[in-house]
């Protein structure tokens, strides 16, 4: 039985090429995540690990959280004094103090560099040498005054900078002209992913970053024969209060912990899109093997009738698919690392990635190995059981073909119960608070009894297309007869592309709803003609609030300012405005009460659901411990409805500002005299120095950003599922191909009676141009259902404005998507059926 299994392989080589073809695409899916991953995760942790290479202890400032008597705000920083200690320390060899921000860098062009929060700035600290060990120069010198910076090697290289050259750049909102005195290398790993770094003298740092005198960290490097846990418990007897020690060993692993778990969700989401792919390939190889049992029926009988069992019978059909997902994984492995490869080196190209060796590890070989072989072996398993079953007898005599009319009934009912109770968990799962794991289960539900049910559908929705099928005459006929002739067959073939399609529509219909739902509700709570925040959202200097107030264009203006503090022993964010314009920018649903009385100083407006946490309403009085540690007395004024933009308890600036250890704004709101113009706006970008790290939108502008990201996500998750619609359409082509070798003779019978060689091949490709239509038209009708019940849940979690929008330009070019399928996938077994030799043809048995 084996020889027979492995001699049957070898005879039907081009029959199984495309079963081979789809599971070698979903293998390779699977294993280029892995080995992309494990490359890229590897390569970041080296470079941690060289980065806290000079680092055995680091003196940090602590959380604080456990202290219930500390104030909420941030823990202090690190003074001076704290880091001579640390000098006097017997253990230590040396102490560094740190101080970093966010710093952004423009290229010569005006243009930002660096990746958001990569973009970093931080202190030159020379030693008794006046080197800092950390930072090697290349070219140049370290900076030494105001005014002068040094850049990284990676950043001098993609802006152009050079030694002597003045650089662009914002810290908090204010351009800055700094002149470049140096070059450096690093082992950051914020440089190695993309990102910018930037060097200030000690002094400056201190002053953008913290205070005169004070460090964000302060870095230990232990003395000969110490270790590092003995510096840090030499440390721990020297540390301000809410600072901590923490070993260099345990920062690195944290980061590489950090690494991993990012790397982890890149991994588990490409890993879905894999599956989903192997998915639609079980549907391929699932046929391939049906439609090999069935041309092989009377051979299996005679095995039968010399004696092989029905265990035989089995065991040869999945050895035959054993091999197949041999070979498939081994070609699907060596693929994966192809494309590890290509990626690893595109990103590499973008600067995004530290350098470092390509990591294949054997557990990567092993699931390559065990998912194709598997995949395809669970595929093949219910039509060599199948197979199995047929009586040698009725075999031998061809009679074996219909399936009976119990398991169509048994078939159509599971499918029914199956899509029913689907379709009603779906429905219930709409409204509920949080109804994500019915929702699935209901989708997978759903999505599974429609593919039972897909025979049933398949006569009359491919009915439907007959009175165009007519206008291609004998052909059309034809070419419908036949897509209807197997319906289990043709269910398949279309169920492949449906899963694809559902899942394209389902994100395009609730993406569309949320980019529409924001940009509404943007519209509707900001009557302020413009929004000024930093580019990567990072807190704004104060002095641009007053530069743009200062304009005579400007009609009113406000910060949004936010502070932390503890109120009922419990954290909140106050968000601080001005009390006296805010009404003119921004437009709250007020249930209770109004502005009146913030711009007096000690009244608030608050959101409801904060209301009902507190049991607060109009004119509670609550006690309230700022960031400082002081304490006061609020008034609620005000009760609002939140929405996803605005929210909070929010309170006039005059009252939270004092009680801030460094005034910072999240974004400035501006409503103009002339409203938004292009003359406006290019006023107030003048007024801030055109800083290209600072964002100056109008209503227009944040909706326009929204609809790129969600479009840039779109596009990312459409290249995902890209590969399980090319797996789709080769299931479209292996069906047509053995369904035309099963055709022969019925082929050659039509081109005997008339049929030309170009009827031919337009019957062949009018009945893949209907499956797939079949199959495009039951995806979109499902995504466009999922995406209602999608965006239904997501209303329910908070996002009010919500509304279905239906995409009809994109489901029309999905549709449309779907008749290229058909087409293409049909122009190889149609030629092959054109170039039939139909004398050959009919003597075929």
């Amino acid at each position: 039985m084996l020889r027979t299994a492995l001699r049957n392989v070898l005879a039907h080589k081009g029959r199984l090429l495309m079963t081979v073809l789809a599971v070698m695409l979903g293998v390779a899916f699977v294993s280029g995540t892995l080995v992309f991953t494990s490359t890229v995760s590897e390569a970041f942790q080296k470079s941690s690990e060289k980065g806290y290479g000079h680092v055995d202890v680091a003196v940090e400032p602590g959380d604080g959280k456990d202290a219930e008597d500390a104030a909420p705000g941030p823990p202090p920083n690190l003074t001076q004094q704290t880091l001579d200690e640390a000098e006097k320390l017997p253990g230590a060899a040396s102490a560094t103090g740190v101080v970093s921000g966010f710093t952004a860098v423009a290229d010569k062009k005006g243009d930002l560099v660096g990746d958001g929060w990569g973009t970093r700035g931080a202190n030159y600290y020379g030693g008794p040498d006046g080197a800092d060990p950390r930072y090697p120069m290349r070219d140049g010198r370290a900076p030494q005054q105001r005014g002068e910076i040094a850049l990284d090697a990676r950043t001098a290289e993609r802006t152009g900078y050079r030694v002597g050259d003045t650089a662009r750049m914002s810290v908090s909102g204010p351009v800055r002209e700094e002149k470049v005195v140096g070059v450096f290398t690093t082992d950051d790993g914020n440089v190695a992913a993309g990102g910018t770094l930037v060097l200030f003298d000690n002094a400056t740092a201190q002053q953008l970053f913290a205070k005169p005198g004070e460090y964000t960290e302060i870095q230990l490097e232990a003395a000969a024969g110490t270790s590092q846990q003995q510096l840090k418990k030499q440390a721990a007897g020297i540390l301000p209060e809410r600072a901590e020690a923490v070993t260099g060993q345990k920062l690195a692993d944290e980061q590489s912990k950090m690494i991993e778990e990012q790397m982890s969700g890149m991994q588990t989401t490409m890993l879905a899109f894999a599956g989903i792919s192997l998915f639609v390939g079980v549907f391929i190889i699932a046929n391939t093997f049906t439609m090999l049992v069935a041309q092989r029926t009377r051979e299996l009988a005679l095995l039968r009738a010399v004696g092989a069992s029905r265990r035989q019978v089995t065991r040869s059909v999945l050895i035959e698919a054993v091999s197949v997902g041999l070979v498939a994984a081994v070609a699907g492995l060596g693929a994966g690392v192809g494309i590890a490869v290509g990626l690893r080196a595109l990103v590499g190209r973008l600067g995004a990635m530290p350098d470092g060796p390509l990591v294949v590890t054997p557990t990567t070989g092993a699931a390559a190995l065990v998912v194709g072989v598997l995949v395809t072996v669970l595929a093949a398993w219910l039509p060599a059981r199948r197979a199995a079953k047929i009586p040698p007898v009725a075999a031998m005599g061809s009679v074996h073909a219909p399936a009976t009319t119990r398991s169509l009934v048994l078939r159509n009912t599971l499918g029914a119960l199956l899509a029913g109770g689907g379709a009603a968990l779906v429905l219930y799962a709409t409204g509920m608070d949080d109804g994500k794991l019915p929702m699935g289960a209901g989708a997978a539900l759903l999505l599974v009894g429609v593919f039972v049910l897909t025979p049933l559908l398949s006569r009359p929705l491919i009915a439907a297309a007959a009175p165009v099928l007519r206008l291609f005459k004998v052909s059309g006929r034809l070419a419908r007869q036949n897509a209807v002739r197997n319906p289990r067959r043709t269910a398949a073939t279309a169920s492949a592309l449906m899963i694809g399609l559902t899942l394209i529509t389902g994100l395009t219909v609730v993406a569309g709803g949320v980019q529409q739902a924001i940009g509404k509700m943007a519209a509707d709570s900001l009557k302020a003609d413009y929004q000024v925040s930093m580019a990567n959202f990072s807190p704004l200097s104060p002095d641009v609030e007053k530069k743009l107030s200062a304009l005579d264009a400007v009609e009113a203006s406000s910060p949004l300012r936010n502070s932390a503090s503890r109120i009922d022993g419990e954290t909140e964010y106050l968000t601080g405005v001005d009390g006296a314009s805010i009404g003119q920018l921004l437009t709250l649903d007020f249930t209770q009460g109004s502005w009146a009385g913030v711009a007096d100083g000690d009244k608030v407006v608050v959101d409801t659901t904060t209301a009902r946490q507190h049991d607060w309403k109009i004119g509670s009085d609550f006690r309230v411990t700022y960031a400082d540690g002081k304490r006061g007395t609020l008034t609620v004024s005000g009760l609002y409805e939140s929405n996803q933009l605005v929210r909070g308890i929010m309170l006039d600036t005059g009252t939270l500002t004092p009680h801030m250890a460094k005034v910072t704004d999240m974004q400035v709101m501006v409503k103009t005299q002339d409203g938004a113009s292009a003359q406006v706006k290019d006023a107030l970008e003048k007024a801030l120095g055109n800083n290209p790290a600072v964002l100056v939108q109008d209503q227009q502008d944040i909706s326009e950003d929204i609809a790129k990201m969600i479009s840039l996500l779109l596009n990312i998750l459409y290249g995902l599922l890209a590969m399980a619609v090319v797996v789709a359409v080769l299931g479209v082509v292996n069906t047509l191909a053995m369904s035309v070798f099963e055709r022969g003779q019925e082929i050659g019978m039509l081109r005997a009676i008339g049929l030309d060689r170009r009827g031919v091949k337009r019957m062949v490709r009018l009945e893949s141009l209907v499956i797939s239509l079949f199959g495009g038209v039951l995806g979109i009708g499902l995504g466009v259902f999922l995406g209602w019940a999608v965006g239904e849940l997501i209303a329910a979690a908070g996002l009010t404005t919500y509304a279905l929008v239906l995409p009809w330009d994109r489901l029309a070019v999905f549709l449309g998507l779907a008749a290229l399928v058909g087409v293409l996938a049909a122009l190889w077994p149609a030629r092959r059926a054109a170039r039939l030799n139909m004398l050959a043809a009919i003597k075929t048995e």
